[in-house]
């Protein structure tokens, strides 16, 4: 995109020059409709490994819609305070009062103790007027590995683009090898320095899940660091006294993606057994699940006299309940309560996973809501999630944008964005699916805002 197309409109570089931080960001998620996304450059980086032209093909040909064309803009204030927010609830979790409330209504397998804390904790939050606000917390959150390749494979898409990516910091850390420590980390914190020999990277039907590229992705990573790793159902795992194994090959370290948080379906027995007799070391597990993602820890985090109860400090609590909207447990008992309000609510299964069972309120028909009732269900007050309009298909659309910040021992690792259309995230919408998040800085330095105003009179006829 150029100064001179009609993807630029001169209001987008007139807020784009002020400086603002959120109105930047705001103005360059309407405005550029550029791509770019090289996808020659993606291919080169997956390309690493003998195997993975079936890899680009099944990306190519069965999931389209994994990658956004273009990148999501977010201020550097919102990023600072979704930051904020993670830490205050790290605070929080650490808490013995905490875990002591929150393990009550936990299931068994979460109240075995454990050092490693979990790899992948996803914070995910969507953009308010008032600044970003908490929607859930999962610990098996998908997608890391991908958006680090997908990051690679950038490029700036126009002049205002590359103004604001020239004003940014220099390049992160290769996330690869902090991803890579991240694993090392969970096994030394278990086992010291005995050496880490092989991993399993465990989903039910692997094959079949749509993020079956990121498992192949994660394997042979491994395999570059010196460790043997395996894809495969939890049924093919078997539990014995000897310890963990698949196919008669020791597993010393389980990859978990499974939804099966606490390890209660039959088909999670070996890796139960496994987990309960320490015999491996399992990241994320059941604990790390019942401290950070039940959905009813989010009923007790809005709740400013539930916090002060577990001795929370003020300044903590101020943050956590600004950012995480008022949630509460829903109840027959107050069921017309919550029909009456449930256009400005959104319900998700307290214990459930991804965008299953969760409807927005205004969509709800009574025969839904009876549902609900009759099931354990939060009601979440709802945030509308910003948008990002693209050009898809010669037309500009818009679409929806949550973020998802990827979280270990505290720290954010890396910052994404899900593109989609719909009442909830998924990678079936084109255009959509995830995108790299670019900080907008907080204000553009002189030299900046002075070829950006060159950039306006361009476009408003000045020559």
């Amino acid at each position: 995109m150029t100064a001179t197309t009609d993807h630029v409109s001169s209001e987008f570089l007139s807020v784009l020059a002020t400086g603002d931080c959120a109105g930047t960001a705001e103005a360059l998620n309407a405005g550029c409709q550029c791509v770019s996304l090289d996808r020659p450059a993606l291919l080169d980086a997956l390309a690493r490994d003998p195997r993975d032209g079936a890899l680009q093909a099944m990306l190519a040909e069965s999931r389209p819609h994994l990658f956004a064309e273009s990148m999501a803009f977010v201020s550097a204030r919102h990023v600072k305070a979704m930051t904020g927010v993670v830490a205050a609830i790290e605070r929080v979790v650490a808490m013995p009062a905490w875990q002591e409330t929150v393990l009550n209504w936990a299931p068994e397998s979460a109240r075995r103790p454990a050092i490693a804390t979990g790899v992948f904790l996803g914070y995910d939050f969507h953009l308010g007027v008032d600044g970003p606000r908490l929607i859930e917390i999962n610990t098996n959150a998908g997608g890391g590995l991908l958006n680090a390749i997908l990051g690679r494979a950038q490029r700036a898409c126009c002049p205002e683009v590359e103004e604001v990516m020239e004003a940014l910091p220099g390049a992160a850390e290769d996330l690869e090898a902090r991803f890579v420590a991240m694993f090392l980390s969970e096994w030394q914190a278990e086992r010291g320095d005995a050496p880490l020999r092989a991993i399993a990277i465990v989903d039910e039907a692997p094959q079949g899940q749509y993020l079956l590229p990121e498992f192949l992705l994660f394997q042979r990573l491994f395999e570059r660091h010196g460790i043997a790793a395996w894809i495969c159902d939890p049924t093919e795992l078997v539990h014995s006294d000897a310890g963990l194994s698949l196919h008669g090959q020791p597993v010393d370290l389980v990859y978990n993606r499974l939804t099966d948080f606490s390890f209660d379906a039959s088909a999670s027995a070996a890796l139960r057994s496994a987990w309960l007799a320490g015999s491996a070391v399992i990241t994320p597990h059941p604990r790390a699940h019942a401290l950070y993602a039940d959905k009813r820890n989010l009923v007790l985090l809005s709740d400013p006299a539930a916090l002060r109860g577990l001795g929370v400090d003020e300044a903590t609590l101020a943050t956590v309940t600004e950012g995480v909207p008022r949630t509460e447990a829903v109840c027959r008992e107050r069921a017309d309560d919550f029909w009456a309000r449930r256009r400005s609510l959104f319900f998700k299964p307290a214990s459930g996973f991804g965008s299953r069972g969760a409807y927005r309120g205004d969509k709800l028909t009574k025969r839904v809501f009876e549902e609900i009732l009759a099931g354990d269900y939060i009601a979440q007050a709802l945030v509308p999630p910003s948008e990002r309009r693209l050009e898809v298909e010669g037309a500009p659309v818009d679409l929806k944008m949550d973020l998802r910040n990827y979280v270990y021992r505290g720290e954010v690792q890396l910052v994404t964005a899900r593109l989609y259309r719909g009442q909830t995230t998924n990678f079936r919408t084109p255009g959509g699916g995830f995108a790299p998040v670019l900080a907008v800085p907080d204000a553009l330095g002189e030299v900046e805002r002075s070829r950006l105003h060159a950039l306006i009179h361009k476009v408003s006829g000045g020559g």
